[in-house]
């Protein structure tokens, strides 16, 4: 039995952490926004005007700011030809797990004129995150940036303050309409074509051959200024480099995780990732490209790719001659894999008090293959090659197929599972071979078939996953994406994975924390995450080439103890199949 002496020591202990709490609690807002997803026409590279699919007539859509602690509320009202789901990357939707969107996996599409709202809460996050359709190409063109800023605003950052804050997104742009195209790829088995352009901010820039004036997106600075680039990478299908002629850069956070502050000119981005750099100002006054060029990582050949360059200008305020051509910085080589794993391999860290540490112990280890490979042509493929064999990406070698009448989640909260997915992912592919050798590229290890499989946690379970990529079809840096948490990247090297040399790598300390990774080409990368987060959650390639054509897997983490950690009951307004 406590003595009131006790009790008041407990209370005087308590105290100020409630009140920290109920101040928190007072300061949250709600960030609200309607987004009207429907036709817009537009011109890009001298094309005639086409219809493209964007949200409330932007390319990019709409930018939403909130505050860590924020409750952010988003009405999506469908007025396009097609089905929609908007995917909040990043976020991690504990208690709103029905938000995730990935059309399937965790809610069926939004019909043509109909509505969904997306409510979810962003307490323990800060940094650059972004928002994108998850259902087929349509993240081509919806898409935008969402930026958590800290409760106590810029002056919260642990980095200098930055005079200017500027976004800095990354897209690719298809001439034709990307829809079709990924209809035809489905039918076809045969990935689509590469992108006719890259842009920045919705524009291409004026290197292509044809361009028109305002289709470059302009930045102006002040001399000595410093400026928080919040840089995003919503490209379908292309890691890429980052140069700002005569500038460098400091990186701060990487997918609205902070980071060590690392020094470097060059910026790498896969499909998915964020990067914040804080550049300063210090060059001559005049002006300056702002470049972003593709990382070709496949060896002999990844997809294929635009050899092309979207640049942006930035313009000193106050330059004398405004009209002489800006100078242009020195890219990388595309297939420059040395660069971008220096880059990629280099970051770690910021160890601030209270946020997520490495967990030590390890409740599940999961070796899993990541490649490309073929597939039986499936009966509604009816332009499927004459050989009946398909392109296909697997993991594991089970190449991933979404339900289509019930989405995952709504079957895991019923228990209705039979005839949606299996519980039978496996830990390791089912032969051992040499992963990245020539010789071991074969009809019978490319050959893959088709399932929806998850891989069952428990609660709070710590899982330690090695990915592996594989040399069937090509070596390649797949960008894998986890929704519903963050993970520390351990390690990452080159050939086939082994845990005697890697182990001694392993960073234990400070290890960098993301939701996407670019596994190296040819080799691997070794990632840690604790299953504290109820409910179903896809793990994917990026590329959307590759996620249609199998390239993912689901994690079903089963509920907790308490209310607090179980799944709630969907919201009234679930769309339905």
């Amino acid at each position: 039995m406590h003595s009131s002496t006790d009790m008041a020591m407990s209370w005087s202990l308590l105290l100020p952490f409630a009140l920290a709490l109920v101040a928190s609690a007072s300061h949250a807002a709600i960030v609200e926004h309607t987004f009207n997803v429907g036709n817009l026409s537009i011109s890009q590279l001298c094309q005639p005007d086409r219809i493209i699919t964007a949200v409330n007539g932007q390319l990019p859509g709409p930018t939403i700011r909130a505050s860590e602690g924020d409750t952010v509320v988003v009405h999506l009202v469908n007025e396009s030809p097609y089905g929609m789901t908007i995917h909040w990357h990043g976020i991690f939707q504990r208690g709103s797990q029905w938000a995730d969107g990935p059309a399937m996996v965790t809610q069926c599409p939004v019909q043509t004129g109909g509505n969904y709202t997306y409510s979810f809460n962003v307490t323990g996050q800060e940094g650059t995150l972004w928002w994108h359709a998850h259902f087929s190409f349509l993240r081509a063109t919806v898409y935008g940036a969402l930026i958590i800023l800290p409760r106590g605003g810029a002056k919260a950052y642990p980095f200098t303050k930055p005079d200017k804050e500027e976004i800095v997104m990354f897209g690719e742009w298809w001439n034709a309409n990307v829809f079709d195209l990924q209809q035809m790829a489905l039918l076809t088995g045969i990935p689509a074509g590469p992108a006719d352009a890259y842009t920045i901010n919705g524009k291409p820039g004026d290197l292509y051959n044809c361009s028109a004036p305002n289709q470059t997106h302009m930045f102006e600075v002040r001399k000595n200024e410093t400026y928080l680039l919040r840089i995003i990478n919503a490209a379908l299908n292309t890691p890429l480099f980052f140069k700002v002629a005569n500038h460098t850069f400091t990186v701060v956070a990487a997918d609205a995780c902070y980071t060590t502050p690392y020094k470097t000119n060059v910026v790498v981005v896969g499909p998915g990732q964020t990067v914040d750099a804080l550049m300063v100002a210090d060059a001559t006054v005049g002006r300056y490209y702002m470049a972003a060029s593709p990382y070709d990582s496949g060896i002999p050949s990844g997809p294929a790719f635009s050899k092309t360059v979207a640049t942006a200008v930035l313009e000193y305020a106050g330059g004398a001659n405004t009209t002489s051509p800006p100078a242009l910085p020195q890219l990388p080589e595309f297939n420059d894999t040395d660069t971008a794993h220096r880059f990629l391999s280099n970051l770690t860290a910021l160890v601030l008090p209270g946020k997520p540490t490495m967990p030590l112990a390890v409740d599940t280890r999961m070796f899993v293959t990541v490649g490309m490979g073929v597939a039986d042509c499936q009966p509604e493929q009816t332009l499927c090659n004459r050989s009946r064999t398909m392109f296909a990406s697997s993991m594991n070698n089970a190449s991933f197929v979404p339900p289509r009448s019930t989405s995952m989640l709504e079957a895991h909260y019923s228990n209705a599972t039979a005839g949606v997915y299996t519980r039978d992912f496996p830990d390791q592919p089912p032969i051992l071979f040499d992963y990245t050798a020539d010789a071991s590229n074969n009809a019978t290890m490319q050959y893959t078939t088709k399932s929806t499989k998850v891989r069952t946690l428990r609660y709070n379970e710590t899982v330690e996953m090695v990915l592996q990529n594989t040399r069937l079809i090509a070596k390649e840096s797949h960008p894998m994406h986890l929704h519903g948490f963050n993970f520390f990247v351990l390690a990452q090297g080159f050939g086939n994975y082994n845990q005697t040399t890697a182990a001694p790598q392993f960073n234990l300390v400070n290890p960098q924390e993301r939701n996407t990774v670019l596994v190296p080409t040819g080799g691997w990368a070794v990632i840690r995450f604790i299953a504290d987060n109820p409910g179903i959650w896809y793990m994917h390639c990026h590329f959307e080439a590759h996620l249609d054509l199998g390239l993912g897997m689901v994690f079903e983490v089963q509920d907790g103890p308490t209310p607090d950690t179980s799944l709630p009951a969907p919201p009234k307004d679930l769309p339905q199949c």
